[in-house]
């Protein structure tokens, strides 16, 4: 049955008033779900959000019969070329289907033997994101200023780069040396990726702007999944000025401490049920409309008191990471990050919260791209959608993307043994101007405790800190 306290909750102003509270069977007469097809775009919007957090609820409660009723209803609504929320809600009734299927090991790896991911696809959908979103843009820059500023009079330069995957911020960041009034410094830079072409490709980019700026130049390739990281391949060596940076990499590490603590993942104690807000449908963005109407949308009641090392701050692999980084002496690193919290130790902790984050992404896109788009169907697929189904679908050590809020980064860098740097005032600067030039009201940076929060609106979405050790 669809929750009989949803429609209570539901006042007589709210179009779900006028919604059929149906019993969740199948068997109907006719076109079961004609009404869903005749609503407008506003109740369309507020009935899958509704039906996205009862499905949720009945697959953590292993109720799957009545889960695979809502994703039928979701399937009349919602569609990848549809507006925002139809868009944002396939990604996430698909999430939540490879949920249920995950626990059927032998069907999920047939219907998953021959799927190919091809690296150059990877490769240009994150060219895309880094394209068509200022977000990344903004925060190489941030963190490009703090390097400079870091290493201004050295003249052996080593960056390591945890994530190298782009090359264009230290293509930006060797045209800024080069102007530099004491002349470029030596750079070195060693790239961390798990894919060897990767590696390659920022490599060939890099060697060749060098040559161009006659600025000497080494660029030495680890080819390694960050987890399994040997920091002597590293080469950090006496003598050279070190920076470090971390782009939307470190929070994998969180995945480590609950490899052992791996459940079948339909074992969850049921919720308290769903309090579907009063609508207010006059909302410029999806996100306002979910600010609307998801706030307090479930009660987490016993499921959300459990515990794990993954609930706190602590964590023995990402400590120790850390401090290891900590003994190489960089006089900055730089961290990068999802500024959300994805890492709940219940599904719907973890879907409430991603709803938020990934519906302020998708009203980016909406604002950029034409809903016809290939480039947006790519992004929003290829890389939105895949993250979405690893926080959704994944427990233990496979969900990687175990995104966490700035507070968050702040103890763990203070308990290994770093302090803040406070970002300039001039990095600051050179963010606002990069973020007026995309002539778009809805992305705002603002500043944190000495470091930055990029937003969409009022969403916080990823956050730039820079750090030094604390002798």
């Amino acid at each position: 049955m669809l929750q009989d306290d949803v429609s209570s909750s539901v006042t007589s102003s709210s179009p779900l008033q006028n919604f059929p509270m149906m019993s969740l069977s199948p068997n109907f007469g006719g076109s079961p779900y004609q009404w869903l097809k005749d609503l407008k775009s506003e109740d369309r919007g507020l009935y899958l959000i509704h039906l996205l957090l009862t499905c949720a609820n009945h697959v953590a409660a292993g109720n799957l019969e009545n889960a695979n009723i809502a994703l039928d209803q979701i399937s009349h609504l919602a569609s990848p070329n549809g507006d925002t929320m139809q868009r944002i809600a396939s990604y996430f009734a698909e999430s939540l289907a490879d949920r249920i299927l995950r626990s059927w090991n032998g069907i999920y790896k047939a219907l998953h033997s021959t799927k190919l991911r091809v690296v150059s696809e990877d490769i240009l959908v994150k060219k895309m994101f880094f394209e068509y979103f200022p977000f990344l843009k903004v925060a190489s820059v941030i963190a490009n200023q703090a390097i400079i500023e870091a290493m201004e009079g050295e003249k052996m330069v080593h960056i390591v780069d945890l994530n190298a995957s782009e090359p264009l911020q230290w293509r930006a960041l060797l045209q800024d040396l080069s102007a530099r009034l004491e002349g470029p410094p030596h750079l070195r830079i060693t790239g961390v990726h798990q894919q060897k072409q990767v590696l390659e490709q920022v490599a060939h980019v890099l060697t060749e702007e060098a040559e161009k700026l006659d600025i000497p130049f080494q660029f030495h390739q680890v080819v390694s999944k960050l987890e399994n990281l040997d920091i002597e391949k590293l080469r950090v060596k006496t003598g050279e000025a070190l920076a470090i940076s971390s782009f939307m990499q470190l929070h994998t590490l969180l995945a480590h401490d609950d490899e052992l603590q791996k459940k079948s993942p339909l074992v969850f104690k049921n919720l308290n049920g769903l309090h579907l807000q009063r609508a207010i449908l006059n909302q410029n963005t999806l996100g306002d409309l979910l600010e609307k109407d998801t706030t307090n949308v479930f009660s987490p009641g016993n499921e959300s008191a459990s515990s794990s090392p993954l609930s706190s701050t602590a964590s023995a692999k990402m400590d120790g990471f850390l401090h290891t980084l900590w003994g190489l002496s960089p006089k900055v690193m730089v961290v990068t990050e999802q500024d959300s919290n994805h890492n709940g130790t219940t599904l719907m902790e973890r879907l409430s919260e991603s709803l938020y984050f990934y519906a302020a992404l998708f009203d980016c896109l909406e604002f950029t791209l034409q809903r016809t788009s290939l480039e947006r169907l790519k992004v929003e697929k290829m890389l939105f959608g895949e993250e979405i189904k690893n926080i959704v679908a994944c427990e233990g050590g496979e969900r990687k993307e175990r995104h966490e809020k700035l507070d968050k980064w702040y103890q763990r860098f203070d308990g290994a043994g770093f302090v803040n740097v406070p970002l300039s005032y001039y990095a600051m600067l050179q963010a606002r101007r990069l973020l007026q030039s995309y002539s778009c009201e809805g992305y705002k940076i603002k500043e944190e405790n000495g470091s930055v929060v990029i937003c969409w609106h009022d969403r916080a979405l990823f956050s730039v800190s820079a750090w030094r050790c604390r002798r």
